[in-house]
């Protein structure tokens, strides 16, 4: 409990509590019963009803942490089991000094995802005929609904369909398709059957995708002829076929199934491997080890001793613990109940998409909203015109979308009165997107959830609970039942109350990733070999004084585009393919809407010219190409020379800039800010920081430091002469601490 001791004085929270600890959450938003804060108005069936503060979450988080076994017995309860676990709840080895890393959940145990979260939901809860989704296509005037009848005979007709074609349980099937409801089909036909199924992204690039299929061993690839995203047209059938070929030429050969032998993808085309076949299969039972997919993300600097800097790792996760870990997850996180309307935003190519599109909306016999189109398109106001046309009461999408939003102003010109909760996921929210969230989103009476997650742990790990959790606008608050956070500093050592530094985790929880498919060393050397003893996350944390936790971002070669990981590697490595360019190195720049965004410095080679034409071609072959149109940077700059270290290594890689000094050394920024920046930049190294010291006086005149803010003229001069000197201090720092000078 020492990471979540939480200030409750009358100092801590009062006004949060007044305007933001869920004072919209009414007993029934769909009612329009409002109230501005006092317990009573309240939602009295919430899942964690909130008491005084949130008591009745330190509770069920104590007993989670404290009485695991117990905790997680009674989540089990509520699911199928072909045969019991033989062995105990949770066993584990974070500590590679120990012996080898591993995860085991539920051992001995057999059941099967997809008889879980379809059958019992048709068979035993009678849930048949109720909505499973409201497929909305790209255009308003393509949609479907579908039930739990039809969804679980749909995923009966693909699985035989697959089963015709070979696949059996234990195979590897890529899946590459749009957000429509085959793309659901085929994932659960997958987990019928036993088979492991690794969903691609359906924008990305060809050589994206043949690496993802190589990676996971793909035998497997079901896909559709195209897709239109907005007005533009995606030919997936041709990037497949490119795919294809390039997999051939790696002696890799896989099968391709065509879902629409249609001109162009509709949506009323009907997969032609799954409509001649039969609505009825017996699932395979697999054990609580057994894999029900693996989800891709890019790879960290910390194994790129091992395995190149462009390589992807597959991330997998198996049936048992992420089947419960979702399942509580989206219960109590988004606070579900039977006649709620369900909809995020994200796309199922991402392990959004996964937890909590399909699984954990499914397991509790949810009604969702799937979405094939663009938050703009045909019309600014699709999301809000969506929400009102389905009533829906639950809705999660990016803080990139958000802010996407805010700039068409603050009336959305809908009917919004049936949301109860708002949620954000895939990059921390800063607190103007939060509070226009907030205000105009959910009218200042629907609690705004910001969770934190990743791939790697299959569901969210820090998240408040609506009506329990008091919030703060940008964090991430408290951690999720059985997750126990830590901060340590560079050298592995823990902080305790107010700190910053590295999050890690102590303990596992039942849907965090079981390994890197295929590769145990690369496994242990990414997440558990810097600290041993704790799970790393890559990602740099703030505790305040109330022991909400605040994320600050990635800490290793990771950049966060509009909720999308890139690795910084893998964009250079794209780079430098172009004939004339000699060297790259990428930073992120500061976006209002993406959070970040690209900006590319590029050293040509001897007699080439840096020109507009070389731009594009860098922007849309280099790129959109090579990895796909998320990684397109907005700027690219001309270096003549790239600083090196003595070993030749680009400094750049290790992030000796920091993030936000392209956007702080301009004139237009104050002094002060300017000169803080720096310094908290020197600070991260000892020997630039006994360097800073050095210039720091430069930096302080007399006359800056009495000078009035009413002195403008003085002020620019300022300014002026500090966007001279910063980037040469700066220089300087690196120069001498690397010893290059």
């Amino acid at each position: 409990m020492r990471s979540v001791t939480l200030n409750t004085s009358n100092g801590g929270y009062q006004v949060l509590r007044a305007r933001l600890s869920g004072s919209g959450y009414a007993r029934d938003a769909r009612s329009k019963s409002l109230n501005n804060g006092s317990p009573s108005g309240k939602r009295t069936d919430a899942h964690v009803v909130f008491l005084t503060y949130f008591d009745a979450y330190l509770a069920l988080y104590k007993k989670s942490t404290e009485e695991p076994e117990e905790f997680w017995a009674d989540v089990a309860q509520e699911f199928y089991w072909k045969k019991p676990p033989s062995g105990p709840m949770l066993q584990y080895n974070f500590d590679v000094n120990k012996g080898n890393i591993y995860i085991k959940f539920m051992e001995g145990a057999k059941t099967n995802i997809c008889y879980n979260i379809l059958d019992r939901n048709v068979h035993e809860r009678n849930l048949g005929e109720k909505v499973a989704y409201y497929w909305e296509g790209n255009s308003p005037d393509h949609h479907q609904n579908i039930t739990y009848n039809q969804l679980l005979r749909n995923v009966c007709r693909c699985a035989n369909a697959l089963k015709l074609l070979g696949v059996k349980k234990g195979d590897r099937v890529a899946i590459y398709l749009p957000m429509i409801p085959e793309l659901v089909y085929t994932m659960l036909a997958c987990a019928r059957i036993g088979a492991v199924h690794s969903i691609v992204f359906a924008g990305f690039s060809s050589e994206s995708l043949c690496e993802r299929i190589m990676d996971a061993q793909c035998n497997i690839l079901v896909t559709a002829d195209g897709v239109y995203r907005g007005d533009k047209l995606i030919n997936l059938k041709k990037i497949a076929s490119e795919a294809l070929e390039r997999c051939k030429e790696r002696y890799v050969p896989v099968c391709c199934s065509l879902l629409s032998e249609e001109p162009l993808f509709t949506s009323t085309s009907h997969p032609s491997i799954i409509h001649t076949h039969s609505g009825a299969l017996t699932q395979s039972e697999t054990s609580r080890q057994h894999a029900v997919y693996t989800a891709h993300t890019v790879c960290t600097k910390q194994c790129a001793s091992i395995h190149s800097f462009i390589s992807v790792q597959g991330v997998l996760h198996t049936v048992t613990g992420y089947m419960l870990y979702t399942s509580l997850t989206f219960k109590y996180v988004f606070d579900y109940h039977h006649d709620d309307v369900y909809w995020c935003t994200a796309d199922i190519g991402w392990i959004t998409g996964h937890s909590y599109i399909t699984y954990g909306p499914l397991a509790n016999g949810a009604t969702s909203v799937l979405f094939e189109g663009v938050p703009v398109y045909p019309h600014v106001g699709r999301l809000w015109e969506i929400i009102e046309k389905y009533g829906v009461s639950k809705f999660y999408t990016a803080p990139t979308a958000i802010r996407l939003l805010m700039k068409y102003g603050r009336e959305p010109l809908y009917d919004l009165s049936s949301l109860c909760v708002l949620g954000t996921v895939g990059e921390p929210i800063n607190p103007e997107a939060w509070l226009w969230y907030y205000d105009v989103v959910g009218q200042q009476r629907c609690p705004v959830i910001d969770t934190f997650w990743q791939t790697e742990t299959g569901g969210h790990v820090l998240t408040p609970l609506p009506a329990a959790t008091p919030l703060k606008p940008g964090s991430a608050t408290c951690p999720f039942f059985g997750v126990q956070p830590a901060i340590l500093n560079e050298h592995g050592e823990e902080l305790e109350g107010e700190a910053e530094g590295y999050l890690v985790f102590r303990k596992p929880w039942p849907g965090i990733m079981r390994g890197v498919y295929g590769n145990q060393e690369r496994f242990e050397s990414t997440y558990f070999r810097k600290f041993p003893g704790f799970y790393v996350t890559g990602d740099g944390c703030r505790r305040d004084q109330d022991g909400y936790y605040w994320i600050t971002g990635r800490i290793d070669d990771m950049l966060n585009v509009s909720g999308h990981l890139l690795s910084t590697a893998e964009v250079e490595a794209a780079l430098t393919e172009h004939p004339s360019v000699a060297e790259a190195a990428v930073v992120s720049q500061p976006h209002a809407v993406k959070g970040e965004c690209l900006y590319c410095f590029v050293t040509l080679k001897d007699h080439k010219e840096f020109n507009r034409t070389l731009m594009e071609e860098l922007k849309r072959k280099g790129q959109r190409e090579k990895i796909g149109p998320i990684a397109t940077p907005d700027f690219i700059q001309n270096a003549p020379g790239l600083p090196k270290t003595r070993s030749g290594t680009g400094i750049l890689h290790f992030q000796f800039l920091p993030t936000s000094l392209l956007s702080l050394l301009n004139s237009s920024v104050s002094p002060v800010l300017q000169v803080r920046s720096c310094e908290e930049f020197c600070d991260k190294s000892p020997a630039m920081k006994k360097t800073w010291v050095t210039f720091r006086p430069w930096l302080t005149p007399r006359s800056w430091r009495c000078c009035s803010a009413k002195d403008v003229r003085r002020q620019r001069k300022i300014s002026y002469d500090l966007s001279l000197l910063m980037p040469l201090c700066v220089t300087l720092c690196v120069v001498r601490t690397l010893g290059l000078g």
